[in-house]
Parts: C-alpha cells; structure tokens; sequence
C-alpha cells in the first residue's frame, strides 16, 4: 500500500486546481493510499470503487454518516441498513418515480426553469451559474415541498454551509460550526411547517411525507426534516454542478453542442457522458465492516474509505479515452445511466443508489432544453476559460455567455 506522500495530496492547492493528473498517478500506482489528515483509506481504480458501492457480500456500512453528515442534517435515509433502510426508502421513492413524477412534478420543474430563463432571455448574456444553475434546483425542491420560494437565499445559505461541511476535510473548526448551526436554523423553520402540513395535507411533497405509510410505519417530523435538509442539499448542490457542467463541456465542444441542439434526444447522453468525465460529487465515503482486500493492499474493519468517483470514473481499464468528453462514446449505457444499473459511480451504485437520479434526470432534460431554445447561439464570454472549483463537489465557479436576445 502507497502512502500520501507518493502522490499529490488530496487537500493541496495543486490537487485543487486539477485532479485528474493526480487520479491517473493513484490508479496507476497508488490504487490504495492511507491519508492522515482524513484518516481514511483513499481508493480511485473504477473496479475497487464499483464493489464498495455494490457491496454484494457485506463488506462495508454507511456508518461514516453518523459523523459525517448526521451533525447537519439529522439521522436520515443514508445512514439506515436492512430493513429500517427499505421501509424508509419505500417511504420517499415514489415520489421521486414513476407517475408522481410525470404528473406532479414536471410542470413545476418547467414553470420554475422558464421563469429563470425570462429574466436573462432578452438581454442576450447570462452567467449560467448565478442566473440558472445555483437557482435551478433548489427553486424546484422547494416548490415541490410546498415551501416558500421568497426563502431561496436561505435555502441556498444552508445546504452551501451543509456541503461545506461535508466537504471540510482538513477539519476546518469555522466550517463545522457553521454547518452545525444550519441544523438547529433549518429545524427551526421546518418544524412548524411540518406540524401545520400535517393538519392541512395538500398534494406537495411534504404532505405526501406527512401522509406515507410503509408496513405501519410512518415518518416522524424529525424523518421528514432530515430527509428534506438532506433534498435541499443534495439536489440542490448536484443539480446545479451538473447543469453548469454540461455546458461548460458543451461550450468546449461545438460540434457536440452543435449536435446536441439538434437533436435533443441526445440531451441524456451528454448528461450521462458530464456525470462520467466530471462528476458533481468526486468522492463519497462508506465503513469497512470486515477486512476487506482490494486493489493495492489490505483494508482493516472499522476503517474509513474514501472512494474516488472522479478518479473511478476515468478508468482506462474501464473506459477507451477516458480523458476525452464524447457523448456518443460506445462504453457508457445511456439507457441505464440513471439507474442503480448505470456504467458510471457519479450516483453511487447497489441499495444506496441515488434516490433523486430520475428527478435530475428530468431537470437537466427540462433545463438544457429550454436554454438551448432561449439561447441558440450561446458562446463563451470572450476570454473566458471556465475552471473546475470544488474537491468534494466540483464545478464551474461562473459561466459567462453571449447570445443574440430572444423574446420572451
């Protein structure tokens, strides 16, 4: 087993600015590192990644949630195996699936891109990050909530310090205060909208919540108010990466671009091909239950493993060119890119599968569908080069456009 001193830092500056050249030493020649300052055991081949995922023989837990996100959301769905976790899982998916989905939300999910794309449609730039992409998501879970949507900067205040939180891997005390602070803030504003939606049930998600029942089993407020910090976060933060992704790779790549609004139908291919070449989440942890084995050494129980979704999912053994964005590479599925079945580790894989998959799914169709009609000829800014921001999560920090106006 490698140690971290034989390959760039996690936490360097230099790692920062770009890991990719880092992720292709570690596969490579450090598939297995220990990293003091995390105190986890680092992995990256795609191979090592996929079996922590799909954990088919019981190898590994999620009780490194109980430190890691428990602080600033609550107990919530992520933290739960067995049967605890099916019954609270079958409690919330159909929500995010299937008709509810269709017939509740896509309405709001067009109404709530269309009213952001009315305000910059006419004035032929937009910064696609601070205009669209940061708004984007957390408009809609919030909408879908039933919340009001006049609370967006709070909103974003919050679930920016939870990420940060999550993502403080040198252990930065001001950041772990402040994450902790959103927890009580959050519950605060939560709690009694919780109790006044279970006296006036309408058809928001939150009512449905408050409704749900699974084998006798119902959601308690704090349930519901974990699990809708962990919404507001988790889709919020991915949501809008990967908007701001997949047209900072399309702006790289106009023939693609070209392609891609041309034929819409090609939209989930190019969101498939953004989770694989740049990821919004570049690592996820999970527990060792038991020793495990894998690439590069030897893993003790109880340990901490930190899995590499951005180094796994450039894999040369797993995919030809991995470097290179292609949407119509022939290795990644696209049919079964937003299912537990998927080619890439962007969503996680097995019984922790990403729950919202098909709800990004839909923003992002919805989404870069109507930028493409409001902007179809959007151009980088001049002398804009747009770079990645983020170890934990990444993206582009802004993304300036041009275009010629539209009207609304």
């Amino acid at each position: 087993m490698s140690t971290a001193q034989q390959v760039p830092d996690i936490l360097s500056p230099e790692f920062a600015e770009n890991p990719y050249p880092a992720y292709r030493v570690m596969r490579e020649s450090a598939p297995l590192i220990w990293h003091d300052v995390t105190q986890s055991y680092i992995i990256s081949r795609y191979e090592d990644v996929e079996r922590v995922f799909k954990d088919k023989n019981g190898e590994f837990t999620t009780d490194n949630y109980n430190w890691q996100i428990e602080p600033v959301h609550g107990k919530t769905i992520l933290q739960l195996s067995g049967r605890e976790h099916s019954v609270r899982r079958a409690l919330v998916a159909p929500a995010f699936r299937g008709s509810d989905l269709q017939e509740k939300f896509l309405p709001v999910i067009e109404r709530n891109s269309r009213e952001l794309i009315d305000a910059f449609r006419h004035t032929g730039s937009a910064d696609l990050v601070h205009d669209y992409a940061t708004r984007f998501p957390v408009n809609v879970i919030a909408d879908m909530l039933g919340l009001d949507k006049g609370d967006h900067e709070r909103f974003h205040g919050w679930y920016t310090a939870v990420i940060a939180f999550l993502g403080n891997l040198s252990g930065d005390p001001k950041v772990a205060a402040a994450g902790e602070r959103t927890r009580a803030e959050f519950a605060e504003y939560m709690f009694p909208i919780i109790r006044e939606r279970r006296q006036n049930l309408g058809d928001d998600l939150l009512s449905t919540l408050c409704a749900a029942e699974v084998d006798g089993v119902r959601m308690n407020d704090e349930d519901i108010k974990a699990f809708c910090s962990l919404l507001l976060a988790a889709g919020g933060e991915t949501t809008d990466k990967a908007i701001a992704s997949i047209f900072a790779n399309l702006l790289a790549h106009p023939e693609q671009l070209a392609a891609v609004r041309e034929d819409r139908t090609l939209i989930p291919r190019a969101f498939a091909e953004t989770l694989r070449y740049t990821p919004p989440v570049h690592m996820i942890m999970r527990q060792s239950a038991t020793e495990v084995t894998l690439s590069g050494g030897t893993i003790p129980a109880g340990a901490t493993v930190t899995c590499l979704i951005g180094a796994a999912n450039r894999d040369e053994s797993r995919y030809a060119d991995p470097d290179r964005f292609d949407i119509f590479r022939a290795d990644l599925t696209t049919t079964t890119a937003f299912s537990a079945a998927a080619d890439h580790l962007a969503f996680s894989l097995g019984r922790h599968f990403c729950v919202g998959a098909l709800l990004a799914k839909a923003e992002v169709e919805i989404g870069v569908d109507q930028l493409l009609d409001a902007m179809p000829d959007a151009r980088l800014a001049d002398g804009f080069d747009p770079a990645e921001q983020g170890v934990f999560t990444r993206g582009p920090q802004s993304l300036p456009v041009r275009f010629t106006p539209q009207a609304a």
